[in-house]
């Protein structure tokens, strides 16, 4: 698929209502319209890398059903069903919907080096992943709620 990227200009994303994988372009917009769109706290956090206080986001406590989706393009990022308590404050997941849908770089801001979670669609910041997460992946995601959007589905047994 690199070559096919290389040619076109276009990205494989993974999309879970169609339970597919398709070729679509990358987002890239201006910092004018990331500003216009998004508000003042999802523009920090997603276009400046920036980092909401532990236990104040939208979803670090939230235990519904649905599919957690980028707040600047509507990727599809993780599903519920892979969310766990991880204590630190933030929403935490043991993997994605699709590797895909991420993209990972280093991150050696604040006298530390970390692994940076970014929407492989549009290059939001979206947290950091540690490997210190539960079974199966030994993962654990951490992101900003800020960055994301529940949107909420009913989850049947035989898809758990």
């Amino acid at each position: 698929m690199e070559d096919e990227k290389d040619k076109n200009g276009l990205i494989p994303i993974y999309f879970s209502n169609s339970n597919s994988i398709k070729m679509v372009e990358k987002i890239v917009k201006s910092d004018e319209y990331w500003k216009s769109f998004l508000s003042p706290e999802s523009y920090q956090i997603t276009r400046k890398n920036e980092t909401e206080p532990a236990f104040t986001g939208k979803y670090h406590d939230c235990h519904e059903d649905g599919i957690y989706q980028c707040v600047c393009c509507g990727t599809d990022l993780f599903e519920s069903k892979t969310k766990f308590d991880s204590g630190t404050g933030w929403p935490s997941f043991w993997a994605p919907v699709a590797e895909e849908n991420i993209a990972t770089k280093t991150d050696r801001s604040l006298f530390m080096v970390r692994t940076e979670v970014l929407c492989a669609r549009c290059n939001a910041h979206l947290g950091h992943v540690f490997d210190d997460g539960p079974p199966p992946t030994g993962l654990r995601y951490c992101m900003n709620s800020a960055s994301l959007n529940l949107v909420k589905i009913e989850i049947q047994p035989n898809q758990l």
